[in-house]
């Protein structure tokens, strides 16, 4: 299954619903574009929810870093909803769990803007 990206807005924060997988081609570039798409549109608040990707691989990883990055050049904040186990573990070996400002409730993370 590839990746399948949902943005709704609440309040003045964007949520990114993922589902699928973000991984090298399509779903990491798919992911890309719509991060570089929203920071355009002036949007500085992106909650990126996880809870539905079902693989994440290093280009994938690569991806959130750098969206990370693009919306805090901006002058925004990117923080990381309902990590599944397996993304959870990816960000702590990889040490980018102290990066993100990951969240498992989105009521919290909302409010954490």
């Amino acid at each position: 299954m590839s990746l399948k990206l949902t943005t709704r807005q609440v309040g003045d924060v964007t949520v990114v619903d993922a589902a699928g997988r973000i991984t090298l081609g399509e779903g990491s570039s798919a992911f890309r574009d719509t991060i570089k798409e929203l920071v355009n549109k002036g949007q500085k608040k992106i909650l990126v929810n996880l809870g539905e990707v079902t693989y994440i691989d290093s280009s994938g990883i690569g991806e959130l870093v750098s969206g990370y990055t693009t919306v805090s050049n901006a002058g925004g904040q990117l923080k990381l909803l309902n990590l599944t186990k397996r993304v959870h573990d990816l960000l702590q070996i990889t040490k980018l769990y102290t990066v993100f400002e990951v969240f498992d409730d989105e009521a919290k993370a909302l409010a954490s803007f």
